[in-house]
Parts: C-alpha cells; structure tokens; sequence
C-alpha cells in the first residue's frame, strides 16, 4: 500500500518495518482529540483562503462522519497509515476525494500529535481531579462519622500519641488537597497551543495560531517551533504528578493494610472491595490497597522511562518521542482506576477503634503528656524527659500502665508530681491538649472539618 510520503522512496516499506513503527495500535485513542484539532485547522486554512468555504464544509462533514464511524466500532485502524492521523486523513481522501488531500496544507504530524496529546491531557487532568474530589469527599465523611474515635498514632511504626481518627483520615485530605494544586497549576503549562508549528520551522502560510487557539479554547500559543514539537515537559510533569498521587494512593493503602490485620482490627473492609484465598477459606485480603501498592513502582517507571526518553534527543522532533504515549496512557489508566477504586474501598469501610480504656493499658501513649507536665510545673523539658523516662522504665519492671500508678509511685521520680498527673496521663485529655492550629484536639480537629467540607465541596 503506497504512503502518503512514499515519493521521494523506490522500495517499499518492509513488513517487519511496519510493525516496528506503527503507533496506532496505542495513538487511536487520540482520535476525537485529532479530528477536533483537524476540524480547527481547517477553519484556519479557510479563514487564510488556502481552502474555499465549499471545501471546509467538505473536509468538515467528512471528519464529523468519521468520527461517528469510530465511535461506532466501524472504522478499520490500518497498521500500513502508522498511526491515527495518517489512518484518519486517508480515510477523509478516501471519503470526500481531493479536497481531503488539502487538510495537510501548513501542519506536520509534528505540531499535530503535540496539539493531540495536549487536547487529550486538558481532558484527562479534569477527570482525574474530579477523581481526587471524590476520594477527598469520601475520606472527609468518614472523618466526621469519627471525631471521637481515638487511636494509637505511630512513628517509627511504634505506638508514640493518641490521635483522633479523624485527624489521622484529614491528612490524607491534606495530601489530595495538594495533589489537586498540583494538577490545576499544571493545567496552565498544558492548555497552550502548539498548531501551526509545522515540522520544526513554523508553516509558510498564512496562518491564523491565535484564531486557531480560540477555536480549540486554548488561552496560550506556543512561542517557539522547534520547543513546541519537541517539548514533553507537559507530559513529565503530570508524571510526575501522579507519581505523586499514587505514592499518598500507596501510604493510605500501607495503613488500610496494617490496620485490616488481626493484630490490629481498626478497618473492616466491605466484601465488595476484598478478596479471599484459594486454600485458606478464612481469609479476607485487603487487595485493593497491596494492587495499588504495586502499581505504584510501575507509575514510578514510567515517569523515569520519560525523563530516559528526553535526555538525549537534539531538537527538534525525533522518532523517539513515540514512546511517550503509552506510558502516559497506562498513566492515565492506573491513576484513574486507582482512585476509583480507593474511593469505593474507603466510602465502604467500617472502623472498629479499640475502647479508651485498652488504649490506656498499652504502649505508654501518654508517656509525653507527663514531660509536659512536669515543664508546666516549673521543671526543664531534658529534665523532664529523663524523669519520664526513668518512670516508663519503672513501669515496665512493674508490669503496669501509666494509669496504674499511685501517685506515691509517681512522686518517687519527682516531688512536683500531684493528683492531676492523673488528668494528664488520661488518653482523652493527651488529645484535646493538642489544641494548637493544626493538631489533634477535637475542637481544632472539628475546624477542619467545618474549612474542609466548605473547600471539597
């Protein structure tokens, strides 16, 4: 089958060639983003007299028929046309005859895969930021549902302070919350317009690029040929970006896991979002949070593949860039299904905290509280940790809690120890301490809800 630039070559392309170079078996889901672009350079080319009005009424219809064609499963993808622009330009000549063979006229499939790929991204940052919303939404009324609910929080992986569930759920929101900034901020560096660029050069005709921009609601043209071909800074950044909303995706999930576990029963996960073992019929996994664990890493790599990709390459457009596409659509794909599937996981979930009073028996969550207690009382916060930490010592050769203590005990370690040490060392009372801006009081933590609720909405 002859190619559309098949005139300055005497032999034909090697079948092993074309299945070497072909990109349309991935670039097809570029196509309603390529007969968008297409529809607008037409309008362009008329606006310049390089097409008559007849003739852009033609190209149009055709574009708009083959549009429907794809939509409907009719339209054959040819591996021979390389990739979609070629399969849906031969399609066009095909359909209305020579003046399909016009639409070219002042584009490369340089500028044209670059307008594509930026039309297609637009698109796919609102729907994943909408995504965000959703789990954001989801997480903050699992918040509300546990204002009161107290748990262990951790450093280390070692029980450290008690902390509301609701703060704990909040810093999640949090880190959506910046993953949704990041996407919006990105928007700006996507939403310009690279048509009219041609191959490297810009186009030798007449061309209209700020109308064009209008046309396709761009607010920007690019202002450089040779960088609007070549760059792929749009596409690293969002990579990167959604390295980043897959890594607090695989935080959250980590913590869903542990706390799924028997040792630790604080989530119940619906049947709907677990999974269960061929052998072992008692078991229940926490699948959703170890796939997107593992997905992870593959997001990861593809950002490191892209920045691999670009290192090398002189401009202006080379053959390499191909390889952008897929691991920019298997992006999109993982980040999207990974969102929709957490948010389904934790809208479903069920928390089942521990009692107060178990919370008291276990770890020395309050051990902190008695430092700042003996700091109020006058003593040097070093002095007051040693004394503290001579007491947790005491404890652990006694086998008892903090709350188990007579206040004799206490005032073996300290003389300004007196009866309420024992208001401090009460989990309910180490959380409302935390009342600054920001920490795990229930009143602050109730603050947050009221600004969150009002951003998320």
């Amino acid at each position: 089958m002859k190619k559309p630039w098949s005139g300055r070559f005497e032999q034909a392309t090697d079948d092993l060639m074309i299945r070497f170079s072909e990109s349309v078996s991935f670039d097809r889901r570029l196509y309603a983003y390529d007969i968008q672009g297409s529809i607008a350079h037409c309008k362009t080319l008329q606006k310049a007299k390089l097409v008559t009005a007849a003739e852009s009424k033609q190209i149009i219809g055709g574009l708009q028929s083959i549009l429907k064609e794809i939509d409907s499963g009719r339209f054959e993808f040819k591996l021979e046309f390389e990739d979609v622009h070629m399969n849906i330009e031969q399609r066009l000549i095909k359909k209305i005859g020579s003046a399909g063979g016009k639409l070219h006229t002042g584009r490369s499939r340089n500028d044209q895969v670059a307008l594509d790929l930026r039309l297609y991204l637009r698109d796919e940052i609102t729907h994943i930021e909408r995504a965000l919303k959703r789990l954001g939404r989801t997480l903050i009324g699992q918040a509300k549902k546990h204002v009161n609910t107290i748990i262990p929080g951790y450093t280390h992986l070692q029980r450290a302070q008690p902390v509301s569930l609701a703060h704990h759920l909040l810093a999640y929101v949090e880190m959506l919350g910046r993953d949704r900034a990041r996407l919006n901020d990105m928007l700006k560096r996507v939403n310009v317009m690279p048509l009219g660029s041609a191959a490297l050069a810009g186009s030798g005709y007449p061309l209209d690029r700020h109308y064009t921009a209008r046309l396709l609601k761009f607010p920007a043209v690019t202002h450089n040929s040779m960088d609007a071909v070549s760059d792929r800074d749009f596409v690293v950044e969002f990579l990167a970006a959604a390295s980043l909303v897959m890594a607090h995706l695989s935080r959250l999930g980590e913590e869903v896991i542990l706390w799924s576990t028997s040792e630790n029963k604080l989530i119940e996960l619906s049947d709907a979002f677990s999974t269960g073992s061929s052998i072992m019929p008692q078991k229940k996994n926490p699948d959703p949070a170890e796939l997107v664990r593992g997905k992870t890493g593959r997001v990861y790599g593809h950002l490191m593949g892209l920045l691999t990709l670009l290192k090398g390459q002189p401009l202006a457009y080379n053959r390499d860039m191909q390889e952008d596409k897929e691991p920019l659509f298997d992006t999109v794909d993982t980040v999207q299904m990974a969102l929709d599937v957490f948010d389904g996981m934790m809208k479903s979930a069920t928390f089942k905290p521990q009692p107060v009073a178990s919370l008291e028996a276990s770890g020395f969550l309050t051990a902190t509280e008695i430092a700042d207690y003996l700091v109020l009382k006058g003593m040097p916060f070093r002095d007051a940790h040693e004394v503290t930490g001579k007491t947790v010592a005491y404890c652990l050769k006694q086998g008892k809690g903090l709350t188990d203590l007579t206040l004799g005990e206490f005032q073996q370690f300290s003389p300004k120890f007196k009866k309420d040490i024992f208001d401090f060392v009460s989990i309910e009372g180490a959380v409302d301490r935390k009342n600054v801006y920001g920490g795990t009081a229930r009143n602050q933590v109730r603050e947050q809800l009221k600004r969150l609720t009002k951003e998320w909405k």
